[in-house]
């Protein structure tokens, strides 16, 4: 409103003064002529109380009516954001000083309100808390592949070939010499070297200290000695989660080695809980709820080099171990992870085994055996448990000391589920010779398998190694020996 420093009003079309008259005081005059006196009397009076009335009445039925309003959304249990409650207090108060606001504040009210209702992180504050506990994993092996030329009669059928592959990692702590990683068993599987890649972009060798193949899971350990201050003080533990809290249609963040192109963070929702999936090394297993695993369905993309990376909920706590993906030209957006409230005691457990690095040739050790590997295949159509079955036993080797016989399947070398032969030769590689491990297998009678575990001293490799024999030499006898 403007302001004025006089009482002097002009208008070109007419104009007004102040005129003094002692009975009736300041009236306006117009172009400065005599006003005619106000008349006195009851029916003024009248009037004014007729007015005076009606705007008392309107002012009273507007309180009632607005306490009416707001106590009908009071009993529905409607409540204004306090944000809106403030911007609305304002907009009152601007209203009443004839203010008007230019800019509307519903948006940013909506949006502000919803975040603080979730109570949830923002994705690139999630980005920020837990990409210091993801690690990039690179394993590096050695690996017989078909000779293509050995069709031709040009060299040996095989040849040995050096193979690269990238995972993920979730630092989930540490003991008073080694750092602990959780990550897939398929991510570490027949590694001859492994390093571990952390935020800074500094990688370190690391080692295999326990694994469980039929949960695809592993712990990977690197000495704290090898790690720099520098990379220690950028690097954090992973805060696990619950995974039994997730509800369908929550929104979860996965971070991981994308491609083995570093570390890449998608989002997207829980798609499904408790999801069985059926992959060939579960054919032929038992279907009971109990013993099938489970899975975390999400749309977040999650493509290869994500295995063993984190799946996040909201508040950064993982919840999951990122595991597979189902893709083809039908499906996408299907994505699985671990839950890590059912792992979570075998983790524990793959925490505490003792680390284990591949010794010298010259100490390797021998199980003393020649055998072959019972796959899903063989396996169903044989009645045959799967692992490695012993087609012979070598003569003054351990396995003979310890009464392993020919026709039993080793199932189980030092508590590790043995699923073929190139895995039990790969884990003799990290036990002298001398050592004593147990060995579990399942023995053969009656039409069924019992099982039995025996405890076995490793003899030297130089004298005696595992050997692989073809099918058609030990198949035929499989229906005997049961």
């Amino acid at each position: 409103m403007s302001e004025y420093k006089n009482n002097n009003f002009e208008n070109k079309d007419q104009m007004y003064q102040y005129s003094t008259h002692s009975s009736d005081g300041y009236v306006v005059t117009p172009n400065g002529s005599e006003p005619p006196r106000r008349k006195s009397g009851k029916k003024g009076s009248r009037i004014a109380k007729k007015i005076g009335s009606i705007a008392l009445s309107a002012v009273l039925f507007g309180s009632v009516a607005a306490g009416a309003f707001q106590a009908v959304n009071y009993a529905a249990g409607y409540r204004l954001p306090s944000g809106a409650q403030d911007a609305g207090e304002t907009a009152s108060a601007a209203a009443a000083n004839g203010q008007t606001e230019s800019q509307s504040v519903l948006q940013t009210t909506s949006v502000s309100a919803a975040a603080t209702a979730k109570g949830s992180l923002d994705v690139s504050d999630i980005a920020t808390a837990v990409m210091p506990s993801i690690v990039s994993i690179t394993n590096q092996s050695v690996q017989e592949v078909q000779n293509y030329f050995s069709m031709f009669g040009y060299g040996n059928r095989t040849q040995l070939q050096e193979t690269e592959s990238c995972g993920s990692g979730i630092i989930i702590g540490k003991n008073d010499t080694e750092l602990l990683i959780v990550t897939n068993y398929h991510v570490v599987e027949n590694a001859d070297t492994l390093s571990a890649c952390f935020i800074d972009n500094q990688a370190y060798e690391a080692n295999i200290k326990g694994y469980d193949s039929d949960n695809d899971l592993a712990v990977i350990a690197i000495p704290l000695e090898n790690i720099s201050a520098d990379s220690m003080s950028q690097i954090k533990i992973a805060s696990i989660g619950d995974s039994d809290a997730l509800q369908v249609g929550q929104q979860v963040v996965a971070i991981g080695n994308a491609l083995g192109y570093g570390q890449s963070v998608t989002t997207g929702i829980v798609s499904a809980t408790n999801r069985s999936i059926t992959t060939t090394s579960q054919i032929n297993t038992s279907t009971d709820s109990e013993d099938v695993p489970t899975y975390i369905q999400t749309d977040a993309a999650i493509n290869p080099g994500n295995s063993g990376g984190a799946l996040v909920n909201m508040n950064g706590e993982v919840i999951g171990i990122n595991s597979a993906k189902m893709s083809s030209t039908e499906v996408e957006g299907m994505g699985y992870a671990i839950p890590i409230s059912r792992v979570s005691d075998i983790i524990e457990t793959l925490m505490n085994e003792t680390t284990r690095t591949k010794v010298a040739e010259s100490d390797q050790s021998s199980l003393g055996i020649s055998g072959i590997t019972v796959n899903d295949s063989v396996s169903q159509t044989y009645g045959i448990p799967t692992g490695v079955y012993i087609a012979e036993v070598t003569a003054g080797g351990g396995a003979e000391a310890a009464g392993l016989v020919k026709g039993e399947v080793i199932t189980k070398f030092d508590g590790k589920t043995i699923s073929d032969i190139e895995q039990l030769k790969d884990l003799l590689q990290y036990y002298k010779a001398g050592e004593t491990v147990e060995v579990t297998v399942k023995v053969p009678g009656a039409g069924e398998y019992t099982e039995r575990t025996v405890s076995v001293t490793l003899g030297h490799a130089a004298a005696a190694s595992e050997q692989t024999q073809s099918a058609d030499s030990v198949y035929p006898d499989w229906s005997k020996t049961r």
